[in-house]
């Protein structure tokens, strides 16, 4: 299933539509979706689409060359030869751009110059005499995200200065859930959403014509199932070392958001716990919050550290802790332990959900500006879920995920709460904004309207581009 992915599809338009040689890059995560996305893009264009693997360098080039051939010579598939260099493969790229536009792929570019380490240097040579002057719309593709920078990105790889835009292709958003599960109520779309997270591959496990839970038994817990293993494959693909990587996230899924808990968590030392999350965040797997009001981000002591995935936070809290009553097929009593846990871990994930509601819009936004600032607001004895700040407005909101409908109480508490912050703040315009699971009560709603509170559901979370009222 393709969904989504206008916004990359449009910016490959543009480079299409340019008639100049384009150096594309396009990474992610593994599973994200960046084949599907190329493949999309390639439907009715003169185009090449080859894909590394891991073999050895004569292997990978004589690919290459039939792969080329083909693409260009469909009624002669055989070509009868093997390019003898990679410099010879790259500059045949020139003789078939001249002319016509065409698009080339070099899907899996890491285990290209895993294989030859000078590929891209030698890709760097053939571009800056040849391929550059033609009408070459070239795309290197990678999973890995640290090689990827490393060897196209970064100021001292050899391709650095080359590209002509790039994409790093990320999760789908919420709203993508219901074409995934059209079976499932808009709370249901949402709890798979919660614990699947915006992977295609992912999202594609589950079956929405059994419930969330039967689904997790089946897809997750199942020792046969692709997802029971895939975070071990995910990081083993990025880290060399994964084992403390592997205690550290954990120690986060668990609730030891500070260095000094993970540190005690997982019996490393503090600094190197400290090297270890600066290699996760550069994988944007961990992300280091801070209290939204905070002026220098990356100076505040009251930093925590939570997991970006949620699959990976779903995986790391239920999965790894049970692996032997899993491996023996127990997958019983280990869905009792999630489903008892299950509503805390929804609530947490839920309100994440919302503040990236919030942060996706665009003008018009339905509290009436648009913020510079989105995240969460806490110190010692308070704590606001969502906080939005603008130049001279601010948005707080609650979020709910609770069997009962959202009353006025609610709305009262977060007012209180808020106080300081606003009094603190010194906003001229405050907006409030509730997120809940059930619905609302009419006491709440008749409020809402007399004072502007905007009320958020399921549905309005699920729409694409969301709504409020």
């Amino acid at each position: 299933m393709f969904v989504d992915r206008d916004r990359e599809l449009a910016f490959l338009e543009r480079a299409w539509a340019s008639d100049r040689a384009e150096f594309l890059v396009v990474y992610g995560r593994r599973r994200v979706g960046k084949t599907a996305l190329l493949r999309q893009f390639c439907l009715g264009r003169s185009h090449t689409f080859w894909v590394a693997s891991l073999s050895s360098d004569a292997l990978l080039r004589q690919s290459f060359t039939q792969v080329l051939w083909q693409s260009t010579h469909p009624d002669r598939p055989d070509p009868g030869f093997t390019y003898a260099t990679w410099q010879r493969a790259f500059e045949a790229l020139t003789d078939v751009a001249t002319v016509q536009r065409h698009l080339v792929v070099l899907d899996e570019f890491p285990y290209l110059a895993h294989t030859e380490a000078s590929v891209p240097s030698v890709l760097q040579q053939v571009w800056d005499e040849r391929l550059q002057h033609t009408r070459i719309v070239l795309i290197l593709c990678g999973s890995q995200i640290g090689m990827m920078e490393q060897e196209v990105l970064l100021y001292r790889a050899p391709l650095y200065g080359r590209r002509t835009g790039q994409i790093l292709l990320r999760p789908l958003p919420v709203s993508a859930a219901p074409a995934f599960f059209p079976r499932y109520t808009p709370v249901q779309q949402l709890e798979a959403y919660a614990i699947l997270g915006g992977i295609p591959a992912y999202l594609g496990q589950f079956d929405d014509r059994e419930a969330v839970l039967p689904n997790i038994e089946r897809h997750i817990l199942a020792r046969e199932s692709m997802l029971a293993m895939e975070p071990l494959f995910v990081l083993r693909e990025e880290l060399r070392e994964p084992r403390n990587y592997f205690a550290i996230l954990q120690a986060i899924a668990q609730g030891r958001t500070r260095l000094n808990e993970i540190a005690q968590a997982t019996g490393i030392e503090r600094q190197p716990v400290s090297r270890y999350l600066a290699v996760l965040q550069d994988l944007q797997l961990v992300e280091r919050r801070v209290p939204v009001t905070e002026a220098h981000p990356e100076k505040s002591r009251k930093g925590l550290y939570h997991l970006r995935d949620h699959f990976l936070r779903f995986w790391f809290r239920f999965v790894l802790p049970h692996t032997s009553l899993l491996e023996s097929g127990q997958t019983a009593p280990v869905l009792q332990r999630v489903a008892a846990d299950l509503p805390t871990f929804l609530g947490l994930v839920f309100e994440e959900i919302c503040r990236e509601w919030v942060r996706d819009h665009s003008a018009p936004t339905p509290w009436g500006f648009l913020p510079t600032r989105v995240g969460a607001w806490w110190e010692r004895e308070a704590e606001i879920d969502v906080v939005a700040i603008g130049e001279d407005a601010v948005l707080v909101g609650e979020c709910k995920w609770t069997p009962r409908p959202v009353g006025t109480n609610v709305l009262d508490d977060l007012k209180r709460t808020a106080y300081p912050l606003i009094h603190q703040g010194g906003w001229a315009r405050v907006s409030y904004i509730l997120f809940a699971r059930a619905g609302f009560t009419p006491a709440v709603e008749a409020r809402a309207r007399e004072e502007g509170v905007l009320l958020v559901g399921p549905t309005h979370l699920l729409a694409p581009g969301g709504t409020a009222r």
